[in-house]
């Protein structure tokens, strides 16, 4: 790093140290009215699991909570609360019944679009409320085990297992508190979970730093990978990539890097990256974008993540040969056991 760069660097968290003082601040008061029940944690009549994280994004929550979805609705009635990142709306809506397809992803959010797009028979439900997304859930579909995506630091409700990912890929200096690293709440907070998941473990060993910290919680530990299945088109069909392809990988998710690995591991030749902020809303001009970059690459396609599909379906993408890359959550048979030891 030059000299010039280490001045910028120390200006930078110089102008952005009375924000990280003040965010740590309202973060440490919060979470003591909660420790000395200043502020309860209601219950309600269902059995719940939060999947949530430490940091801003990127640890595989929505793939996550898609597994944990599946797994428990061959034994269960369950149901999903997202607080719908993102959303044009307000208040309680029902993405899915289990039966219906969202028609708008902008009002509900990507993630839940998602879910609902995987997920068949499980209600799902938006709300940054989840005490009063699960009295309505309850209310309304009566499931057994309701599963609160991203709700570690959502303490007004209690849970029954507390779940916390951990990417795999993040390096030391994403353990800094926002607006400085990803972090949400101080590392030590972490040992408020009953379990903790290694996700990507598959795409990268996790930093010698995290690896100890978890250890050092006594909670149990398990790990996960991210397993290719195939792609899927823009009307969510099987869709056939041939090895070594020619493919503009387009991402808008909060890890790109985990996007790219898995298009290495699925062998296909990546010749152009167009990477976009995290829920980024997909533009007319970006189509544009798109059909240039693939006159430039001649033969190629635009490969992209479920995600971003999701936001990219209501565009007209007729002329543009587009697919997704779809991949599944894969837990360790000791975290699938405790689970299910857990919840029954």
């Amino acid at each position: 790093m030059s000299a010039w760069s280490r001045i910028t660097e120390t200006k930078v968290k110089f102008i952005f140290f009375p924000i990280t003082l003040f965010y740590w601040g309202v973060i440490f008061w919060r979470n003591v009215f909660y420790n000395f029940r200043f502020f309860v944690s209601r219950k309600v009549p269902s059995k719940i699991i939060s999947v949530g994280n430490l940091t801003a994004g990127g640890t595989g929550k929505t793939p996550a909570v898609i597994y944990l979805a599946k797994l428990l609705a061959s034994t269960h009635k369950v149901a999903i609360i997202s607080r719908g990142y993102g959303r044009k709306t307000a208040g309680t809506q029902v993405v899915t019944d289990g039966t219906t397809i969202p028609d708008d992803w902008r009002n509900f959010g990507d993630e839940p679009t998602q879910l609902a797009l995987n997920l068949s028979g499980i209600p799902i439900v938006v709300d940054n409320n989840r005490h009063r997304g699960a009295m309505y859930v309850i209310e309304n579909f009566n499931p057994d085990i309701i599963i609160l995506d991203d709700a570690f630091q959502h303490r007004a409700i209690e849970r029954d297992l507390d779940l916390v990912l951990i990417n795999s890929q993040a390096s030391t200096a994403d353990y800094k508190l926002i607006p400085h690293g990803l972090l949400r709440e101080p590392l030590s907070h972490i040992k408020r979970a009953d379990a903790l998941i290694f996700t990507k473990s598959n795409l990268a060993q996790a930093s010698e730093r995290i690896l100890k910290m978890a250890k050092s919680t006594n909670l149990p530990v398990f790990n996960s990978t991210l397993k290719n299945s195939g792609f899927v088109s823009k009307d969510l069909k099987p869709y056939t990539v041939l090895d070594n392809t020619p493919a503009i990988a387009v991402s808008a998710i909060a890890d790109p890097d985990s996007f790219y690995k898995s298009l290495d591991l699925a062998n296909v030749n990546v010749v152009r990256k167009l990477a976009y902020y995290d829920h980024y809303e997909f533009s007319r001009s970006d189509l544009d974008t798109f059909k240039n970059t693939l006159k430039e690459h001649s033969g190629s396609i635009i490969i992209t993540t479920e995600k971003d599909l999701v936001r990219l379906r209501n565009l007209k993408l007729s002329g543009i040969e587009i697919c997704a890359l779809s991949i599944q959550f894969v837990l360790d048979k000791d975290g699938e056991k405790y689970i299910l030891e857990k919840i029954s």
